[in-house]
């Protein structure tokens, strides 16, 4: 081949090298409508239950709301504990808490999302009301100790400015 030819050629495939598969990737994702920004805030209802999560506040602090029927609590910061997982991030917080008997938590495994160009997207999400039974007997204390109700929650995924 001709050196200017070749030459030509090298130039025309450099811009493109130069270009990671990430970068092509994304280019795409926002040409379907989709972007790689991660929701901060998930509003869930179920059963007689809402839940709101949001990662972080003005505060700078994570939020958490539950309302069960007629329960309703709010927590903040480190009262809300966060588990990352290969299967969503696990986000929990302790509903009631007894010296003698145990507590009771919900947790609501939240899936991965890339939110679209709306930065909102439609999730579905379990939820775990767990009764953790205590007794100060030991003998009192054998067999099955965390009962489950769960959940299936439905609601949305967004990203907002706080």
């Amino acid at each position: 081949m001709n050196k200017k030819i070749m030459m030509l050629i090298g130039l025309m495939v450099l811009p493109i090298s130069a270009f990671s598969t990430a970068t092509i990737d994304n280019a795409v994702l926002a040409s379907k409508g989709t972007t790689n920004q991660q929701p901060d805030l998930y509003d869930f209802t179920g059963t007689n239950l809402k839940i709101s999560y949001s990662t972080t506040g003005i505060d700078g602090k994570a939020r958490f709301s539950y309302k069960n029927g007629k329960t309703v609590l709010s927590f903040s910061g480190d009262q809300i504990r966060i588990l990352e997982t290969e299967i969503g991030t696990l986000v929990s917080v302790t509903v009631t808490m007894t010296v003698d008997t145990g507590s009771t938590s919900f947790s609501v495994l939240i899936p991965k999302v890339n939110l679209d160009s709306k930065l909102k997207s439609s999730v579905k999400a379990q939820g775990f009301l767990t009764q953790h039974k205590f007794s100060m007997i030991p003998s009192f204390s054998t067999g099955q100790r965390d009962i489950y109700k769960v959940y299936s929650l439905t609601g949305t995924a967004k990203f907002v400015m706080f």
